[in-house]
């Protein structure tokens, strides 16, 4: 055969023109949201804000939080508690209310709350501020509630724009139509609205909606409607200051010291968590762990507790036999978080 007849038989090399129907159009995210009914339990994870001190500069602490922010969208984590481990020196703010290097707590903080907010409502609820300076570049966090203006949804993050008829207000929903509620909201207010289940075929004049509490879509309807951010002053105020009724009903403290991860996960074992639980934490330490958050806790220290596995349910280690010397916070939540996701899922499916 000579060189003309064999490449005559060769596999075509050219890329087929030919559409095939039942392949899968990977032009658009498959992995979107879809609510299965009204939740009432909640995912919370607590970190220190010292973690950002290790941060050599600005760009790197606002990509660390960035990653912490992906991590608890991706996981559908409810709530974010920012805690002083008492590992980072805090100061008053630099020129312009600058926090990267004086307040490590507060700069994560603001960055987390800031990448949680909807896009379209960011200029509007956050003025120009140094700790924000790159924040906008980050990977979007693209949650179920950061929606387009042609995607309807029948709960939506908005704010207040001015007073409508009688005590009506209205509400920038980013739908081009504004939305009328019927409370009286003060102007450059964030609220969740509640809309009609199908888009009004009126295209001009507000649609009317209500205003609901945050956590309506999540009760009501399943949705997974963003993470809350808080700041706690210790290791012990994440849980003296939650603001879910009863608290959290499970904790769990991350150590390489801890249990293995699957003593919790294991139905058989004696350390199972069982798929009923209402509110839990996961907490993760800083560079020193959270033992040193501990020895850092007054009241802790007054209350007599010597150990950090005390302060919690359950002491699990994440990654039994790690071959880095240390696991990074960051890191761990990504760990943690996908290793406890059997837990969760089994949580939603009762």
């Amino acid at each position: 055969m000579d060189e003309k007849d064999s490449a005559n038989n060769a596999p075509s090399q050219k890329r087929r023109t030919q559409h095939d129907d039942s392949a899968p159009d990977t032009s658009k995210p498959s992995a979107v949201f879809l609510p299965a009914g009204g939740r009432s339990h909640t995912l919370s994870i607590a970190l220190p804000g010292s973690i950002i001190a290790n941060a050599l500069t600005h760009d790197q602490k606002t990509s660390l939080a960035g990653q912490i922010a992906r991590a608890c969208a991706v996981f559908c984590v409810d709530e974010i508690v920012v805690f002083d481990d008492g590992q980072a020196e805090i100061r008053d703010p630099e020129q312009g209310g600058y926090t990267a290097f004086a307040d490590p707590n507060f700069f994560l903080y603001h960055v987390l709350t800031y990448l949680e907010t909807p896009p379209n409502l960011r200029k509007s609820l956050f003025p120009m501020h140094p700790d924000l300076r790159i924040a906008g570049a980050l990977p979007s966090l693209d949650m179920p509630h950061h929606l387009r203006s042609e995607e309807w949804c029948q709960f939506r993050e908005g704010i207040t724009t001015g007073v409508g008829n009688g005590n009506s207000t209205l509400v920038d929903c980013g739908l081009g139509q504004r939305v009328k509620i019927s409370d009286e909201v003060e102007v450059n207010t964030r609220v969740t609205v509640q809309l009609p289940e199908q888009r009004p075929s009126n295209p001009n004049g507000p649609i009317t909606g209500e205003a609901v509490a945050p956590e309506t879509p999540r009760e009501q309807a399943g949705y997974y409607w963003g993470y809350s951010v808080r700041q706690a002053a210790s290791l012990g105020s994440i849980f003296t200051e939650c603001t879910f009724d009863g608290g959290y009903d499970v904790s769990i403290g991350t150590s390489e010291r801890g249990s293995p991860l699957s003593a919790i996960l294991e139905s058989g074992s004696t350390s199972y968590v069982e798929p009923t639980w209402n509110h839990l934490v996961v907490v993760f330490g800083g560079v020193t762990g959270i033992e040193m958050a501990l020895r850092a806790d007054e009241e802790l220290q007054a209350a007599g507790v010597s150990k950090a596995e005390e302060v919690f349910d359950f002491w699990i280690n994440l990654v039994p036999g790690q071959g880095s010397r240390t696991i990074r916070t960051e890191e761990a939540v990504w760990v943690g978080l996908t290793g406890l996701r059997k837990l969760v899922e089994d949580r939603s499916q009762r």
